[in-house]
């Protein structure tokens, strides 16, 4: 289907059908082409996406996927009822070695350096704002099952659970509003070019492709927390050299301020893992996707005391300037 969509509407030819994890990929001689699909993403917000990706590619980043003009010259189009984007890049082999805090390094310089506003896909100071909606719609949904019993045991245990997580996220929000007050933002805190949730996967497979459908701007601590987190859970047990690593890499390149470490510690605090668990156990049909996150929130409420002292221990596992940067401790988290 796919192809004859890429044959009519963009006049490409594509030869065999390539795995690129989440995306329906085509490759062309040395080209990639994505399939994108474009009925949840707005026009403005495809427009800002298009211009960031043309600016990365020009200050060097040859693995950027670039969105691609159809035969009449729209970005967007319609296809058997649906909407479209197919993004272009090179058919670049992944290589065996990737260097990730590095490359991540590079990548938010790049973006740094964006010579206009970016205003759709902005994230920059909303953390807070974000976190407390998310907190006060999980707690209308606690507060609902409160009074009756527990249909099974997913919600016998995000009933239990639900006021830790809430005093975890109330931390959080507070150390993020206290950063905010006492400290301040040096160059490098300048927003960039994030991803949504950047993991350890995002640019593994057969190809290295940056898909500008993964992007928001934001702080680059943004990424380089969701990175930690996403190893941290991984392997609870063998993670710390490598989250070390990561940062070590990243600050080959970019030296992380004060106000970068307690953005990246406090979005650390906020337990992202936890709502998303929650939130999608309750968005699914699938009784097997059901099953898989009962198992998962079992595994993180076994796994609470561990996380604990992995946050308690966290600046000084990554050799972060606590005394130099004046980097508070979570008081509660030493006892």
């Amino acid at each position: 289907m796919f192809q004859r969509l890429l044959h009519e509407v963009y006049g490409i030819s594509a030869e065999s059908e390539v795995s690129l994890g989440r995306y329906h990929g085509y490759k062309h001689n040395e080209g990639l082409y994505l399939i994108m699909d474009a009925n949840s993403v707005k026009e403005q917000e495809l427009s800002e996406l298009s211009r960031i990706a043309e600016h990365l590619q020009k200050f060097g980043d040859r693995n950027v996927s670039l969105l691609l003009a159809d035969k009449e010259g729209k970005q967007v189009c319609e296809w058997q009822g649906s909407k479209y984007c197919v993004l272009q890049s090179r058919a670049a082999p992944m290589p065996e070695k990737i260097r990730a805090g590095r490359k991540l390094a590079k990548f938010h310089a790049r973006g740094r350096q964006i010579p206009f506003k970016v205003e759709n896909i902005n994230r920059v100071g909303q953390w807070k704002q974000l976190w407390e909606k998310r907190l006060d719609q999980m707690e209308k949904v606690w507060s609902g099952k409160l009074y009756s019993e527990p249909e099974n045991d997913f919600e016998r245990m995000f009933i239990e659970s639900f006021p830790y997580y809430m005093g975890l996220s109330e931390n959080a929000i507070q150390y993020l509003v206290d950063t905010e007050i006492d400290d301040k933002p040096t160059m490098i805190d300048h927003g960039t070019v994030c991803h949504e949730r950047f993991t350890n996967t995002i640019w593994k497979g057969q190809y290295f492709v940056k898909n500008p459908f993964d992007w928001v701007f934001d702080h680059g601590s943004r990424d380089v927390a969701e990175w930690v987190r996403d190893r941290y859970f991984a392997n609870i047990q063998t993670c710390q050299p490598e989250i070390r690593d990561f940062l070590q890499e990243y600050q080959t390149l970019t030296v992380l301020s004060p106000f970068s470490w307690r953005l990246l510690y406090a979005r650390l605090l906020f337990p992202l893992h936890y709502y998303d668990t929650v939130e999608n156990y309750y968005i699914t049909q699938s009784e097997q996707t059901k099953r898989q996150l009962e198992e998962r929130l079992r595994k993180y409420l076994n796994q609470s005391s561990d996380h604990e002292r992995f946050l308690s221990h966290f600046y000084h596992l990554c050799e972060a300037p606590v005394k130099t940067g004046k980097l508070p401790p979570v008081e509660w988290l030493l006892r």
